[in-house]
């Protein structure tokens, strides 16, 4: 990682996905740890109609952090735009390792994308998951948290105590297929159920269980035996 300072700047997207009128549009705020990459995503994002740039990062909003790799400077960055700020995270990193995945979950980032493979198409992708709600890991991530969380779970098991907050069977539902990828919609019609009422299960276990998004839901469920 480079040592220069750190620079910001932002932009929106249609919370569906739509190009459109400014008032449809999410607002992202661009962090990097060099001009050069800041510049870069900044460039690509600017394309993009449905991208309203910003300055500082803060309630609806995005905030789009670029890392080279992850240290304690970077969780600390993390936590603070999602807990103190309020925005939602989309990390763009090189390279993360086993101990360092619950901790990005945990501090609230719901969509990763690969420095690799950080393309226009697939940084407003994230984005827009991300301002969603939406979970958004790429494929070997998320095999990679599964595998993580359930060894947690069967390390755990055993010992005593259970879970004081249970999740309900259509919960339990709701996140075995968020789980397997499936966006609000796909999950509606699986279940035969409204998205609104897809989206009022999610939100009422992330609130009553203090979860920060689908990433941290799908690893409490998997954690506590659920999925």
């Amino acid at each position: 990682m480079f040592n220069s300072p750190r620079t910001t700047t932002t932009s929106s997207l249609g919370a569906d996905g739509s190009v459109g009128v400014a008032d449809r549009r999410v607002p992202v705020a661009v962090s990097a740890p060099d001009p050069i990459s800041r510049e870069g995503a900044v460039s690509q994002l600017r394309r993009h109609p449905e991208i309203d740039l910003r300055e500082e990062s803060g309630p609806g909003t995005v905030a789009l952090l670029i890392e080279d790799a992850l240290d304690e400077g970077a969780l600390t960055r993390l936590r603070r735009i999602v807990r103190s700020e309020g925005a939602r995270a989309v990390l763009v990193v090189g390279a993360i390792r086993e101990s360092e995945l619950l901790d990005v979950v945990e501090c609230g980032v719901g969509a990763i994308v690969w420095r690799h493979e950080a393309t226009a198409h697939r940084l407003v992708q994230a984005v827009l998951a991300a301002s969603r709600g939406d979970g958004d890991l790429p494929a070997d991530l998320l095999g990679r948290l599964i595998s993580q969380v359930g060894t947690l779970h069967r390390g755990a098991a055993g010992r005593p105590g259970a879970p004081s907050l249970g999740l309900a069977p259509r919960e339990v539902d709701v996140l075995r297929l968020v789980a397997e990828g499936l966006d609000t919609g796909e999950i509606a019609g699986k279940l035969s159920y409204s998205e609104r009422t897809v989206k009022n299960v999610m939100h009422g276990l992330t609130t009553r269980l203090h979860l920060r998004n689908r990433a941290h839901a799908v690893a409490y469920a998997l954690r506590e035996g659920y999925i």
